[in-house]
This record gives C-alpha cells, sequence and structure tokens, in this order.
C-alpha cells in the first residue's frame, strides 16, 4: 500500500464515522473531505469540483425542481382524495392502496414528496376512523422506497451510482432496466408489510387531540393577572413573566373580550386573563412573587386554542431544512412564520421547556399556533411537512395537465434515448417555470443543496479512491476473502454491506463510495460489472431497520411517535427478505 492509499483509505473510514455519528452535517463532512484531498494533492482542483458538474448531481438537482412541479400544481393529489374515499369503506383495501399509489408515484418523482402529499391525508383517514396512525406510516414511507428503485429517475442512487458507471466506461442505465426486479420487491415488500409487518407495528400514535398528542394538559392553563403584579402596566416584551419564567403569552382576555391583534409591545393590565403555555407546577410555586393566581382547575385543549383567526399545525422539520441545527431564537421563527411553538417532539420524546434554545433536528416535530391567515405560507415553506391542518395547500390546478405532460415527455425521451436523461431533465425543468407550472423562486427553493453539497463532495471521495487505486486495493481483499465463493456469493456480501452501511448514514455516500469498489471487483475476476452495481444501487435505497437511514423514515418517525425499535422489529426481516431476492435474481437478470 502506497502512503498516498493510506491517507484515502483513511478519510473514508473517517467519513463512514461521521456519517454514522452525524457530529457534523453530512454535506458539511463530504465538503470537508474534499477539502482535504485538495490540501494533500491526491486530486487536482478540477477534479475536487467536478463532483458539482457531474451529471449526477446536475439532474437529481432538476429532479427536485420537476417533483416540486407536480406537487405545486397537485398534480398526483388526486390519488390521495380517492385513498380517503376508500378508506371509509375497507381499511385493508385502503392500506393496499396507498401503498400502490405512493410507490408508482415514488417510481417518477422524489420520495420525500410523494410522503409529504400522502402524509395529512393518511393521518386525517386514520382519525375519520379511529385508527392508530402508527399502523400506517411505516408502510408509508417503506413502500415509497419500494417504488423508488423500480425506474432511474425514482430516487437519486440510481442516478448517482449510473453516472459513476458510465464514468468508467460502462453502458448507462436503461430508465426501465431496474423495473423487473424493483417490481419483484415491491410485490413481495406489499405482501410482507400487510400480512406480516403492520402487524408488528404497535399503536404508537392514538387518534385525539394535538394537545392530548403533545401531552400539554400540565403546560396549557390560564393565570389571572394581579393589582400588585410586577407585570401589570408593562408591554409583553418587559414582562417579568417572559423574562423570569419559559412562559409564551397565547392568548389575553380583558373584560371577556379577547386582545387581537396580541404582540409583544401590547401593554398588560391588572386583572387581565392570560392563556399560556408553561410549567403549570412551577407557576403554582411563583404565584405570589410574580403576582399572579393559576386557574389551578383550568386545562385547555384543541378547542379553547382555536378560533375563527388561528388554529393549531403539526408540522415536521424536513429533512435538509434551512432550520436544521438552529434554535427556535436562532431562525427567529416566530418573526419569520408568525407561529407560537407550544412543544416539541424530538426522537420520541415531548418537549416543553427551554424551547427557544433546543436545537432543531430533521424530524422534529413541533405543535404550532399560528394565524389561520398565515397558514398557507407556512404550507408553501420547504423547510416544512405539514402532519395536520385545516384544508390541504393551495395548488394550481389549472397547470396540473402541463405539469403531467412535461414529466411523461421527459421519462419518454430519455427512455427512448432521444436525449440523456440530464438533457430531458434540464429542459423539463425550463418548462415547468416557462408554463408557470412552477415559478423560478419554487424552483431554486425546491432544491435540496445539501443533497447537492453532499453529491459533490462524496464524488470527489469516489475519485480518490479509483485515482489511488484504493478502490482496487479494496476490492481485491474483498475477491481474496469471499471470491472463492463464486461471484454469487460477492454480489450477495456486497449487497449486504451496503444494506448494513445505509440504514445508519447517507444512502448517496453509500453508494458513491461502494460503486467503485462493485466496479473493481468485477474487473478483477474479469467479470460483467452490472450485477455487482446493481447490488449497491438497489441495497442503498432499501434502509428499513433505522429511522435515520432514508429521508422519509425521519419525516413519519415523529408524526407517528415512534421508538427506535420499531423500525428494527418492522424492517430487519424485510431487509433479510430482500437480500435474498437480489442474491438469487441480481446474477439471473443480470448474468456475470
Amino acid at each position: 500500500m502506497t502512503f498516498e492509499m493510506v491517507l484515502v483509505i483513511g478519510l473514508v473510514v473517517l467519513a463512514i464515522v461521521l456519517f454514522v455519528t452525524e457530529w457534523i452535517s453530512v454535506d458539511l463532512v463530504a465538503l470537508m473531505m474534499m477539502g482535504a484531498l485538495l490540501i494533500t494533492g491526491i486530486i487536482s482542483p478540477e477534479e475536487g469540483i467536478s463532483g458539482f458538474s457531474n451529471v449526477a448531481t446536475v439532474t437529481v438537482a432538476a429532479m427536485f425542481i420537476l417533483s416540486a412541479g407536480l406537487f405545486k400544481t397537485g398534480s398526483v393529489n388526486f390519488i390521495g382524495t380517492a385513498l380517503g374515499t376508500v378508506g371509509k369503506k375497507n381499511t385493508l383495501m385502503a392500506l393496499i392502496a396507498m401503498m400502490i399509489g405512493v410507490g408508482t408515484i415514488s417510481a417518477f418523482i422524489n420520495n420525500t414528496a410523494a410522503v409529504a402529499i400522502f402524509l395529512p391525508i393518511v393521518l386525517g383517514m386514520a382519525r375519520d376512523n379511529n385508527l392508530s396512525p402508527s399502523k400506517w406510516l411505516i408502510p408509508l414511507s417503506f413502500a415509497s422506497m419500494f417504488g423508488g428503485v423500480c425506474t432511474l429517475i425514482g430516487t437519486s442512487t440510481n442516478i448517482l451510482v449510473d453516472s459513476i458507471a458510465e464514468r468508467h466506461g460502462q453502458p448507462p442505465f436503461g430508465m426501465f432496466e431496474f423495473t423487473t426486479l424493483g417490481l419483484v420487491m415491491f410485490g413481495a415488500g406489499l405482501v410482507y408489510m400487510v400480512a406480516i409487518g403492520v402487524p408488528l407495528i404497535p399503536e404508537r400514535r392514538k387518534p385525539q387531540d394535538l394537545t392530548k398528542n403533545f401531552e400539554m394538559g400540565d403546560y396549557l392553563t390560564e393565570i389571572i393577572l394581579l393589582p400588585e403584579g410586577q407585570s401589570a402596566g408593562k408591554m409583553i416584551k418587559d414582562s417579568p413573566l417572559i423574562q423570569d419564567l419559559d412562559i409564551d403569552i397565547i392568548n389575553v382576555y380583558r373584560n371577556g373580550n379577547s386582545l387581537q391583534p396580541l404582540s409583544l409591545w401590547t401593554v398588560l393590565q391588572a386583572n387581565d386573563v392570560l392563556r399560556v403555555r408553561c410549567d403549570i407546577q412551577k407557576v403554582q410555586k411563583l404565584q405570589e412573587r410574580e403576582g399572579i393566581l393559576l386557574k389551578s382547575d383550568t386545562k385547555l385543549w384543541d378547542k379553547d386554542l382555536k378560533s375563527e383567526e388561528v388554529t393549531l399545525v403539526e408540522a415536521v422539520i424536513a429533512p435538509n431544512s434551512k432550520l436544521e441545527g438552529k434554535s427556535l431564537i436562532e431562525s427567529q421563527f416566530r418573526h419569520d412564520f408568525g407561529a407560537t411553538v407550544l412543544a416539541i417532539r424530538h426522537r420520541g420524546e415531548v418537549m416543553h421547556e427551554n424551547l427557544e434554545v433546543a436545537p432543531l433536528k430533521a424530524g422534529d416535530v413541533l405543535l404550532l399556533r399560528l394565524k389561520r391567515e398565515d397558514l398557507n405560507q407556512l404550507k408553501q415553506d420547504p423547510a416544512f411537512v405539514i402532519v395536520s391542518s385545516p384544508g390541504l395547500p393551495e395548488f394550481r390546478k389549472h397547470k396540473t395537465l402541463p405539469a403531467l405532460m412535461i414529466i411523461t415527455a421527459v421519462v419518454l425521451t430519455a427512455s427512448l434515448n432521444i436525449f440523456p436523461i440530464v438533457v430531458s431533465a434540464i429542459l423539463g425543468c425550463i418548462l415547468m417555470v416557462l408554463t408557470r407550472c412552477i415559478t423560478l423562486e419554487e424552483a431554486y427553493q425546491s432544491i435540496q443543496w445539501q443533497v447537492i453539497f453532499l453529491l459533490a463532495g462524496v464524488l470527489t471521495l469516489g475519485i480518490a479512491l479509483e485515482k489511488t487505486e484504493a478502490a482496487l486495493f479494496i476490492s481485491n481483499a474483498f475477491v481474496s476473502s469471499i471470491g472463492e465463493l463464486g461471484p454469487t456469493a460477492l454480489v450477495s456480501a456486497l449487497f449486504f454491506l451496503t444494506m448494513i452501511l445505509t440504514n445508519v448514514m447517507s444512502n448517496n455516500a453509500t453508494a458513491a463510495l461502494l460503486a467503485p469498489i462493485a466496479i473493481g471487483i468485477a474487473e478483477s475476476m474479469s467479470l460483467n460489472p452490472r450485477p455487482f452495481l446493481m447490488a449497491v444501487t438497489f441495497a442503498a435505497s432499501l434502509s428499513f431497520m433505522t429511522p435515520v437511514g432514508y429521508q422519509t423514515n425521519t419525516i413519519i418517525y415523529g408524526p407517528g411517535q415512534y421508538k427506535f425499535s420499531d423500525f428494527l422489529r418492522v424492517g430487519t426481516p424485510l431487509n433479510i427478505l430482500f437480500w435474498i431476492l437480489a442474491t438469487i435474481l441480481i446474477p439471473k437478470i443480470w448474468p456475470f
């Protein structure tokens, strides 16, 4: 081994550790690896930034825009509407229809967008039928992955491995080259979830008020401001209630009338009745000091917090959201969104105190109270996935047909090799904007820049693996340890390794690191690289065992009120099933 090989392999190991632990944002880790390779001179500046102009990076960015165009026009929302109708008649048929529907959509648009469309519909249907939503949300997420592996554009991982294969002189993947095995896995996954998976899912979330779901009973109440209270005569922002206690004033009633509009500059008066979010037990101990009277028999629920002007909303912090890593204070949340955060559900635990300084993570669920007039702006913001709210976002329904025609044209021109997929996708984005299916600003906002920078960084790391022959070294070690069992065993082992890694780190990072090794394994044994590349491609997109391995799992983790063990219980047998299917079928569909 040369020094350069040792250095690159060391960087790969460090990157995997950082990807798994998430001590640092994954896109920043990828850029750090790029910087380290540039400083050491292992790659040239041109090679270092080549990931940004890579076909995969550009195509993935374009697919984000195309997916947003379909979402903004409500082009696929009719499936959700039909699902609600079926759910009222037969819940089993609705479950099957939901999985088939989201899987079909996910074959052609971004998985996250597909799940975002179905999430509020599924929760609403579960509530209307008095069903536990947790029984439905894992199937929703898993089905989006089943569909994503069926086409070239179904997931960014497929596009990424395709570009790596082409760089090594391999023929490009066809639009529907994945479909045969993808449909087998889709069918097997559907049967497994209905017969085994869903019964294994505990009823974590009950169909009840949002305030009860967020355990707000001891954190929402009314207090009376006494004449001797220090807050009387002061603006809300200067009130000792705000300064000394962790309290949010939701509403102020004076002489029986609600003060509207309420702001930080509203002046409080003696005998005002304040509806507040606070720790009731803490306030009980401080009543005399603060000059307030706690209405101890009063606990507030959804109906008490809603009116014609305001409502309650449950919103998930989206993967790659601009809010990730920031606190409510740092993000100026109340100013930018006009909403009060009443509680945060983080990794299964509900937070009621110190909300303003808690760093937000993707998958965190916020219980928000806001004006109805601000609701649509919140729904349109890509920082959130709205879980439960009155009504759906405003769609440009008159643009539904152009949007569907554009995505159909992209698929057909790429499938028939009229244009390469990157050309078809770029042209589709241009048409989406020109036909006003999506505005230019919305197009920019729809691109998940964290994914783009991650792709650019890990592609550079892949180049370093190849340039220093570290990929070949790892491939030879892989072959020497397993190769004597035959090529099928190698495909099986590669699928298994990819499957384990993608459950604990980014699917794109996993694919970018293992695809060059897959090609090296094939070359060292003088075999067709296709089956080895397919093992990496499929396995990297099938992350069922953890809530953090794939974006759609992260989205449904909080709303379903799941525990980490739920994914292990349901997802591990499914991953093993797909591993067995891949071991048997990949060599048959793509011969060595």
